[in-house]
C-alpha cells in the first residue's frame, strides 16, 4: 500500500507565543509536528504494519521543518519529503496546489492528514488536495479499517458517531481518538538518521508561479484578551437573578 501523510510544523501551543507589529516572534518559538498530524502519522504506520507498504510524509515549508520529519521517521514513517520554500505570503490554496503537483503521479492509495492545523485552523488542505487528485475523502475520522479496496470510516459528529463505506484510494483528516500516536523510541530516533529525506524546491514541481497566487491574506494577529476577574453574586436568590439578568443585559448585551 502506498501511503502519504500531509504533515505542517505549527507552533508548540504550551509554549509562550510572543506577538509584535501583528506577526508571530519566530526567534525562540518552539516549534512541533502539528498535534493533529501525529494522528495522521500514527495511523499511517498502524495500516502500513497490517497491509504492507511504505509511508511518507511530506511537508511544505522552510529547511528548519527538517526536524518535525525527522521525529516522524523517527514514529516509523519510510520516507519523508521536505518541499522547500521560503515564500512568507502562501495560504491554504497554495500549499494544496504544491501538495497536488507533488502527488499527481504517485498513485497514492491512502492520503492522511490531520483535521485542523493548530495554528490556523482551516481544515482546508486535505479536502482541496483530495478534490484536485479527484479522489474521495472523509474529515474528522475517528476509526479506519480497510478490506481490500474497501474502507469502512467512522467519523465524528458532533457527539455521534457516523460510519461511511468507501474504497481506495481514498484521503481522510485525523481526529482525537482515532489512535494514540507513539513517542519516538531511541532507536526510532537512530534509524531515522539513516532514512531518505527527499528535499525539492518549487522549479522541481514544474509549477507557475500564477497558479500558486495566495487567495487570501493576514491582515493582523493579535493574542486574545486578559482575562477579567469574575464577579460573584451576593444576596437573596431571586436578587442574585435579577441581577445576574441585568448584567447580561445591560453590561454585556448578550441579551
Amino acid at each position: 500500500m502506498n501511503i502519504y501523510v500531509l504533515l505542517k510544523k505549527t507552533f508548540d501551543t504550551e509554549e509562550k507565543i510572543n506577538v509584535s507589529n501583528g506577526q508571530i516572534e519566530e526567534d525562540g518559538a518552539e516549534f512541533i509536528i502539528n498535534p493533529y498530524d501525529e494522528y495522521a502519522v500514527e495511523e499511517a504506520i498502524t495500516q502500513r504494519d497490517e497491509h504492507g507498504g511504505e509511508v511518507t510524509v511530506i511537508t511544505v515549508g522552510d529547511e528548519d521543518s527538517e526536524k518535525q520529519l525527522r521525529t516522524a521517521l523517527a514514529m516509523g514513517a519510510d520516507k519523508a519529503v521536505l518541499i522547500n520554500t521560503e515564500e512568507d505570503d502562501g495560504d491554504q490554496f497554495t500549499t494544496s496546489k504544491i501538495l497536488e503537483a507533488y502527488l499527481e503521479d504517485k498513485e497514492a492509495d491512502l492520503i492522511l492528514a490531520g483535521n485542523v492545523a493548530i495554528d490556523e485552523a482551516s481544515g482546508q488542505v486535505g479536502p482541496r488536495v483530495a478534490e484536485a487528485l479527484g479522489i474521495p475523502y472523509v474529515t474528522t475520522i475517528t476509526g479506519l479499517k480497510i478490506d481490500g479496496e474497501s474502507v469502512t470510516i467512522e467519523k465524528d459528529v458532533e457527539g455521534d458517531v457516523e460510519v461511511v463505506e468507501t474504497s481506495l484510494p481514498l484521503l481522510v483528516t485525523c481526529q482525537q481518538g482515532l489512535n494514540e500516536p507513539r513517542y519516538p523510541s531511541l532507536p526510532g530516533i537512530m534509524k531515522a538518521k539513516k532514512k531518505p529525506l527527499e528535499e525539492l524546491d518549487i522549479d522541481d514541481l514544474d509549477l507557475d508561479e500564477d497558479e500558486m497566487e495566495p487567495k487570501t491574506k493576514t491582515i493582523d494577529i493579535s493574542l486574545p484578551p486578559e482575562k477579567e476577574a469574575g464577579r460573584i453574586l451576593e444576596g437573596e436568590i431571586d436578587d442574585q437573578v435579577k441581577e445576574l439578568v441585568s448584567l447580561l443585559k445591560d453590561e454585556k448585551k448578550a441579551l
